[in-house]
């Protein structure tokens, strides 16, 4: 009785680690550099050389990211939270972007 109550606590752990593993090899890593160069570059430039200004303050910059802006001129930087970015992800994007436009 106790090998029954072993085995099947095993097989119990087995499948909660299976299923553990397989949910996050599924998920696919953030890649800042990947993001940037397929949905901003368009509109901010390889180097972020346009509509970027990083004298701002990260957490407007951040804003920016997450909840869109009014440009003085269109197009208008649109609101990406609603596309899965998370607030950590337009942090790594307003450092990426800084760090594109210093060259660094």
């Amino acid at each position: 009785m106790k090998l029954a109550i072993a085995i099947v606590a095993m097989v119990g752990f087995a499948t909660a680690l299976s299923i553990s593993v397989g949910g996050h090899s599924n998920a696919r890593p953030w890649d800042t550099a990947a993001y940037y160069k397929g949905k901003c570059a368009g509109c901010h430039g390889h180097k972020a050389e346009k509509k970027f200004d990083s004298t701002h303050p990260d957490d407007q910059l951040i804003d920016a990211v997450l909840k869109g802006k009014k440009a003085e001129k269109p197009p208008n930087m649109p609101g990406y939270s609603s596309k899965g970015v998370t607030s950590e992800h337009a942090k790594n994007l307003v450092d990426y972007m800084k760090q594109l436009k210093t060259g660094q």
